[in-house]
């Protein structure tokens, strides 16, 4: 079965080993084998990865996108371990996401769309934390008006 893409003007795309930036106009592709494929939004780039589950997706983008997946996938169970020794919350969208990654019927594909909703939940938390660091001093007491 063929994928069908629709690229807006400028878009960027990661088909196989090739990155592809479309031209001022609206593209239609088909890809008619099967080929690795990864839309520029979803997509994080390495200068991107400034949180550890941001760099845990981008783990999961070289995992999908590597020939040999194995150093990758090793890398990956570190930083999860990391992440959920940190985060004991953020367990449950991990084992999603691990249960994810299998190296057929673009496992690792459906594996980045879990990651984003562990990216998603990193972004509320720290959040969170930001809207709790303001309504308090950075000594824990509650700020002051001024």
């Amino acid at each position: 079965m063929a994928l069908h893409i629709e690229l807006a003007p400028n878009e960027r795309i990661i088909i196989g080993e090739a990155a592809i930036r479309n031209g001022s106009r609206r593209t239609k592709l088909t890809i008619e084998t099967r080929a690795k494929v990864l839309r520029e939004r979803d997509v994080i780039f390495e200068s991107e990865a400034d949180t550890p589950c941001k760099r845990l997706y981008l783990t999961l983008e070289q995992a999908y996108l590597a020939a040999d997946p194995t150093e990758a996938e090793n890398r990956f169970i570190a930083q999860a371990n990391e992440v959920m020794a940190a985060v004991p919350s953020m367990g449950p969208f991990i084992a999603r996401i691990y249960m994810k990654m299998d190296r057929t019927d673009g496992g690792y594909f459906h594996a980045l769309k879990e990651a984003q909703a562990l990216v998603a939940y990193e972004a509320e938390l720290l959040q969170m934390d930001v809207g709790q660091s303001r309504a308090t001093g950075t000594d824990g007491a509650p700020a002051r008006g001024r």
